[in-house]
């Protein structure tokens, strides 16, 4: 029988083991990706990532950085946030499925290892080009390259293209861009960086592809949904996207009615702003009834909502 001290080594043998072998592999296993995200129920791509809706992703185009901040900063995810950007366009934001790519700087010996089983997992020609060649329609290429900006430039214009070609969105890179100005040319790609440089990408070393990472502050999952406003760039786990979406659009809806009726002088300002009455909730449902445009989520989310939420 063995010992606890025998037990314990032997476990602890095989998460040394486990752990060689994941970073044996330039992709994390599904399995492991699987089990980061755990609390997301929904559809997944084939790699284990998480594949939040297109209806959420387009509905969140209207879901202000602030009303989504304030879900998430609720329910205790306070590193959620990335700031400080240079973009190419400030007034085209986009939303989209988190793809993740991990760079270090560069160590020879590591590097050879990572490229050879990178082409053994199917991967061909440079380590900044793996990434792109996954992109879904809907997702966001997120990289980490450790804030470089010379000699940091993860694309130019002819990957820019590519980019969008596959995915029809754009980038947020803790790094650098190159060819500007055929960047801006590419409709409807947009990208949020630490700078621009005219230097070639080198002295970087690819270490994972659909890993976690951090942006800034930010810690970032694949198949997290990308929110990127001119304010910044929130990153929203995917099993609470849906409920920001609907949140905010509630809020939202509640704000409109509120502003409507203080200028009307139907009610004071404390009574708008503290809880509502039930007389105000009341004239607040006919107001939504009278104005089904302005209703971004359906009755039955909306009535689901309303069960289960204070307001």
């Amino acid at each position: 029988m063995k010992t606890i001290k025998q037990i314990i080594a032997g476990i602890f043998l095989a998460a040394i083991t486990f752990s060689l072998a994941s970073a044996q592999s330039v992709t994390i296993p599904d399995k492991k990706l699987e089990a980061y995200t755990a609390d997301w129920e929904g559809e997944r791509f084939e790699s284990g990532r998480p594949k939040v809706s297109d209806d959420i992703l387009e509905r969140l185009k209207d879901v202000s950085i602030e009303a989504a901040w304030g879900v998430l900063n609720s329910k205790g995810y306070h590193n959620q946030f990335a700031g400080d950007w240079k973009m190419i366009h400030k007034d085209r934001p986009f939303t989209g499925r988190a793809l993740t790519a991990l760079y270090y700087p560069k160590r020879p010996d590591v590097r050879e290892r990572m490229l050879k089983q990178g082409h053994e997992e199917g991967h061909v020609k440079n380590m900044n080009s793996w990434p792109i060649d996954m992109l879904h329609e809907g997702d966001v290429y997120v990289a980490d390259c450790f804030g470089k900006t010379e000699d940091g430039t993860l694309i130019g214009d002819n990957l820019g293209n590519a980019i969008y070609a596959n995915s029809k969105r754009g980038v947020v890179f803790d790094g650098g861009l190159r060819d500007l100005e055929g960047l801006k040319e590419i409709e409807g790609f947009n990208a949020y960086v630490r700078g621009w440089n005219p230097t070639f990408l080198k002295e970087t070393m690819l270490m994972g592809i659909n890993v976690p990472i951090r942006i800034g502050r930010a810690v970032v999952f694949p198949g997290d949904v990308v929110l990127a406003k001119q304010e910044g760039v929130l990153f929203i786990p995917a099993h609470l996207a849906e409920e920001v979406t609907i949140t905010a659009e509630f809020v939202k809806l509640r704000d409109q009615f509120g502003h409507e009726m203080l200028k009307k002088g139907e009610y004071t300002p404390g009574e708008i702003d503290s809880k509502w009455s039930q007389e105000i909730k009341d004239h607040f449902m006919r107001w939504l009834d009278g104005h089904p445009e302005l209703m971004p989520m359906s009755e039955e989310e909306l009535q689901e909502y309303l069960e289960n939420r204070t307001w």
